[in-house]
């Protein structure tokens, strides 16, 4: 991948713990979450910071998918989940959220799962998503976000130790308003607990095509 700007610094360790650590979720409200969420996408589907793999099993067998994801250690573990997870593989790219190699209004869905509070620039993440839907396009999205109140003060406070620990995850981010501020318009929403940290997820939809920065052609 061409040098963007945005430079990824691969963690084969984290890779190998991710999924084990996350065991306990996915098995329940997280798995959950991911399949209502995916279960009714059709067209063409963009997937950020595929990581591991883990929202393959809840995609439905006709989309066309394409999962992109910035660290080799994590694509080579979503790469061996494609045989039994899905009838026809996606393709697979090697790049981040803020540069992806993938033409403007080409998608008519971007997947973001727990990815908007790991990446370097949120803002820019944002501005290529809108840039590569097409109108009318949507963005499905559960995030990590900051909690209210004392637990906000919190995470606060541990997110240095915590974003060493999980892979970068920034566990505090206002994503929410992230999202609106890039020009989304929020068709559903909703918050609740993924353990003892908040999540949001649910559907933005732009309510206009954006002038963004050129992408590739």
């Amino acid at each position: 991948m061409p040098s963007t700007g945005y430079r990824f610094r691969s963690r084969p360790w984290h890779a190998a713990l991710y999924d084990r650590l996350c065991g306990a979720n996915e098995r329940s409200p997280l798995a959950a979450l991911r399949a209502d969420l995916l279960g009714s996408l059709a067209g063409e589907v963009l997937e950020i910071g595929a990581g591991t793999g883990a929202n393959l099993r809840h995609y439905p067998r006709h989309i066309r998918l394409t999962c992109a994801e910035p660290d080799p250690a994590m694509l080579a573990r979503a790469r061996s989940r494609l045989a039994p997870s899905r009838g026809g593989p996606p393709a697979l790219i090697l790049a981040t959220a803020e540069s992806l190699p993938v033409a403007s209004g080409s998608v008519d869905a971007v997947v973001s799962t727990l990815v908007l509070c790991t990446v370097t620039d949120p803002v820019r993440a944002l501005e290529e998503v809108a840039r590569v839907l097409r109108p009318g396009g949507r963005l499905l999205f559960i995030e990590h976000v900051r909690a209210t109140g004392w637990p906000g003060r919190v995470q606060d406070v541990v997110r240095p130790a915590w974003a060493w620990f999980a892979g970068g995850c920034t566990l505090n981010r206002h994503t929410e308003a992230a999202i609106a501020g890039a020009g989304f318009r929020f068709v559903h929403l909703s918050r609740r607990p993924l353990g003892r940290l908040p999540v949001i997820s649910g559907v933005a939809t732009l309510d206009a095509p954006r002038r963004a920065a050129p992408g590739p052609a």
